[in-house]
């Protein structure tokens, strides 16, 4: 097995540069408790959107682009492969995604033996209006979560999502079962403080995940970490982190410096600066 060196080791945080594929394929079988992952949907297709007011591109990079049915859905069949291998046996994986490339991933998920467990529905209260008036205007995206395989023990804090207190735009629900439609909205200005990335999931939303599916100290992947979100929650929540990026600029702008503000916050235990880069003048 080769050996790889992260790119940049913020506390119990490891962030690397590459092929998420061939770097998990380095790491050590069984070694990891929760993956949350952010695949590409496949939606740079040169189509429009809507994005604060204006008409704006949806493409986001080669790396969003469709290589068709049949190949799109081989790259979602081995990444997925990947991370059962370094997943504990009592852990779990969570996927998100739109039609575009959820069903692809579920596929996957079935034919290589993982268990089910819930389709979250994520509903944007705030999503996009559609521009083409001619089918339903797109609010939701689905969350798999599943387990490597019926035996698992998995973990699921009952208690805590039944009377924990939750961050902004989440809902309490004291002595009241969690249920699997989640109103959270994207993103907002506090978490795009060192930039937008286009595909940035609010904290909000991995809060709950994080602290619903694991226990402080374990080790949580995310093999496209993109803006580090889900680093930032899990080392909030005393959880160590590993995050994979194709993209050393996202890693750079983006998730060394959040990483890192949050390392800050708990260590001073001020406030997040509102904006960092007017404490450089």
């Amino acid at each position: 097995m080769a050996k790889i060196v992260p790119y940049k080791k913020i506390g119990d945080a490891s962030l690397y540069v590459g092929d998420s594929i061939e770097i998990m394929a380095a790491l050590p079988e069984n070694s990891v408790k929760m993956i949350f992952a952010d695949p590409p949907y496949n939606l740079s297709n040169d189509g429009t959107t809507v994005h604060a007011g204006k008409r704006v591109s949806v493409n986001k990079g080669d790396w969003d682009k469709s290589k068709g049915a049949s190949e799109d859905f081989q790259f979602h069949y081995d990444w997925i492969e990947q991370c059962r291998r370094i997943l504990h046996p009592d852990g779990t994986i969570w996927i998100s995604g739109t039609y575009h490339s959820i069903y692809a991933c579920g596929y996957a998920l079935q034919l290589q033996g993982w268990r089910l467990l819930n389709d979250i529905s994520w509903y944007k209260p705030n999503a996009a209006p559609n521009l083409g008036c001619r089918m339903f205007t797109a609010s939701h995206e689905t969350i798999l979560w599943a387990s490597v395989s019926k035996k698992s023990r998995h973990t699921f804090n009952y208690d805590d999502m039944r009377e924990g207190e939750f961050p902004k735009d989440m809902i309490k629900n004291p002595g009241k079962q969690m249920r699997s439609v989640w109103s959270i909205t994207t993103p907002g200005k506090d978490e795009k403080v060192f930039g937008k990335h286009p595909t940035q999931k609010p904290e909000a939303l991995l809060d709950r995940i994080v602290r619903s599916s694991t226990n402080p100290g374990d080790l949580i992947l995310d093999p496209f970490s993109g803006s580090a979100t889900t680093g930032v929650v899990a080392l909030r929540h005393g959880r160590k982190y590993i995050g994979i990026d194709l993209s050393a600029d996202y890693t750079d702008e983006h998730a060394i410096p959040r990483l890192q503000q949050e390392m800050d916050f708990s260590k001073s235990k001020l406030p997040l600066i509102e904006n960092p880069k007017k404490q450089k003048k």
